[in-house]
């Protein structure tokens, strides 16, 4: 179907005010919302029936590590909280994760997260053994091989457990080559424009991996490109524990002494934040990435989401790691933040649609983005919609609530940039079964050591 001035008519259901007639998409753009029984003024060229579907923005995810899809439910590392959790998997990575093991890795993640309604994705990769110096190359052709949009996040850990960190010598880099790298992958890659596909941010993993030094260098850097920031920070009261013990305060004291409290840093998971901490990063505009199902699964804790939002700090949605999670599905993602929140407060206080707006315009704030997260005129035309004729779904009364109550996991179709990336539940550009089976085939190898 030719989308230019495509009529997208008459949805089940759709999230955006006034549009119950449907949107008009021309030249990858919304150009028009229709109103309940009208026509629109824009001449269309082509009409999509969404009368049996569910219309929400493209979902975003903000933060991911896509190279463990291939441990999965991994036998050393199952059971385990955070930190042990780490010490498990990184002597593993370190061996396996060759450059043709985390393309296959990278195209299974965006794979799924595409096919769960996502059409903007961020991954935090810190990972850079010997032989895997072009890992945000490789990142960036799969995502354009998807039709994606991606934040290609430069990771780093420059602490290995010789210098006081984690992570063993053999995946750790020197600061120099570092910070040569990031300044190589932004002047290549980052496009600040309106509509980009590709844009950087800079990385540095977590306190208990990297240096003040590289902090505060990549800050600079940031800034220089304008780019964002990102970075994990109170994940777990052991990370807690290691910023008290090495440096004498808690990690949002870390964060502002390395120049951190900016509105282009986005933080992973932000648990362990007391109500002085939670109002400093409102006042700053730190965005928040809650990652529930992560969470959830390592025992870390329950993200602050509705004291961080009142303080003024954005919050989005993040699938976080194949390994802790042990998919990369976001709309799942969504239901399990409205679970867990919902138990966190109450059931009156968090609603679906707090869990809907966190994965997506409250992702676009942390990724530093207002021309996608909502369906509005001259937005990008990023969309996800959902049937409703699963078994799951028979009874449902409120569509938009049913995609997040009985548990929604599948777009039908995705578009991303007004061109179908995914149609009937398959994706355009590749073979899903080959995929399988190409990246089981590679993920033998992590099981190896057993």
């Amino acid at each position: 179907m030719d989308p230019a001035v495509l009529w997208i008519k008459n949805p089940l259901a759709i999230l955006a005010d006034g549009a119950d007639g449907g949107l008009v998409v021309a030249d990858g753009r919304i150009v028009e919302l229709v109103a309940a029984g009208k026509e629109p003024e824009t001449p269309i060229r082509a009409v999509f029936d969404a009368s049996a579907l569910v219309v929400l923005p493209g979902l975003i995810n903000t933060h991911h590590h896509f190279f463990q899809t291939l441990t999965r439910a991994h036998p050393e590392a199952i059971n385990k909280e955070l930190f042990p959790w780490l010490q498990a998997l990184y002597p593993i990575w370190a061996r396996h994760v060759t450059p043709d093991a985390f393309r296959l890795a990278t195209r299974l993640a965006l794979t799924e997260l595409l096919m769960s309604g996502c059409t903007t994705v961020s991954d935090h990769h810190y990972l850079f053994p010997d032989g895997l110096d072009a890992a945000m190359d490789i990142q960036a052709e799969e995502a354009q091989r998807l039709g994606m949009r991606m934040t290609l996040t430069r990771g780093s850990m420059s602490l290995s457990v010789a210098d006081g960190g984690l992570p063993p010598e053999t995946i750790v880099q020197d600061e120099d080559t570092i910070l040569a790298d990031c300044e190589r992958v932004l002047s290549t890659y980052h496009d600040p424009s309106d509509g980009a596909f590709l844009q950087v941010a800079l990385a540095p993993c977590a306190p208990f991996t990297v240096s003040k030094s590289l902090m505060t260098q990549s800050a600079d850097l940031a800034d220089r490109f304008g780019c964002q920031l990102h970075t994990h920070l109170g994940e777990t009261l052991d990370e807690n524990a290691y910023c008290l013990e090495h440096f004498g305060y808690r990690p949002v004291d870390y964060l502002e002494e390395v120049g951190w409290m900016t509105p282009r840093a986005w933080l992973a998971h932000g648990i362990h934040f007391n109500d002085d901490e939670v109002k400093r990063l409102g006042a700053h505009g730190v965005g928040v990435c809650h990652c529930p199902t992560s969470n959830m699964v390592l025992a870390s804790g329950q993200c602050r989401t509705r004291e961080l939002e009142g303080a003024g700090a954005p919050v989005g949605l993040g699938v976080d790691g194949s390994a802790s999670n042990d998919n990369s599905n976001l709309m799942e993602g969504v239901r399990h933040a409205l679970m867990i929140n919902r138990l966190t407060y109450n059931a009156a206080e968090i609603t679906h649609f707090d869990a809907l707006r966190w994965a997506t315009e409250g992702s676009a704030a942390c990724l530093g983005r207002s021309d996608i997260g909502t369906i509005a005129v001259g937005k990008q035309a990023d969309l996800a919609l959902y049937g409703l004729d699963e078994l799951r779904f028979s009874g449902a009364g409120d569509p938009l609530a049913a995609l997040v109550l009985c548990g929604a996991h599948a777009a039908d179709w995705v578009m991303v940039g007004g061109e179908w990336r995914v149609v009937d539940r398959r994706p355009v550009a590749l073979d899903v079964r080959q995929l399988r089976a190409e990246h089981g085939a590679a993920a033998k190898a992590f099981l190896e050591a057993l």
